[in-house]
């Protein structure tokens, strides 16, 4: 078994970061969508601005809103108007095709970048 990238949100903007909530990222649904992540699953979290990597799991935005919101203490890490990348990761026995997308400044799908989007679920 390897653990190989499944899905990958490009050059999105964090929204918010809120040191005062209890952990995590919050995306935009519509994102989440877009690439296949769920509520509750682990990505990593990397700042094209900073640096930073850091893990954490993933809580729903609200649909159509653009929010990236660094919460808890990975705010103290990664800060409102940083430029990040968001990716998700599966174990599996078998090569899989990512779903990236690449996301314009008010994170919103500006194209995808793998082949075949819709291999993953």
């Amino acid at each position: 078994m390897r653990q190989l990238l499944r899905s990958k949100i490009h050059n999105a903007y964090v929204t918010e970061a809120n040191l005062a909530y209890i952990g995590s990222i919050t995306i935009d649904e519509d994102l989440m969508d877009a690439v296949g992540l769920w509520e509750g699953e682990r990505v990593l979290v990397v700042s094209n601005t900073s640096g930073a990597r850091l893990e954490t799991y993933v809580i729903t935005g609200e649909r159509g809103s653009g929010k990236i919101a660094m919460n808890g203490a990975a705010a103290h890490l990664i800060s409102e108007s940083e430029q990040i990348i968001i990716m998700g990761f599966e174990l599996t026995d078998v090569p899989i095709i990512p779903r990236v997308v690449l996301v314009d400044r008010q994170n919103r799908v500006d194209r995808y970048l793998s082949e075949t989007p819709s291999t993953i679920l």
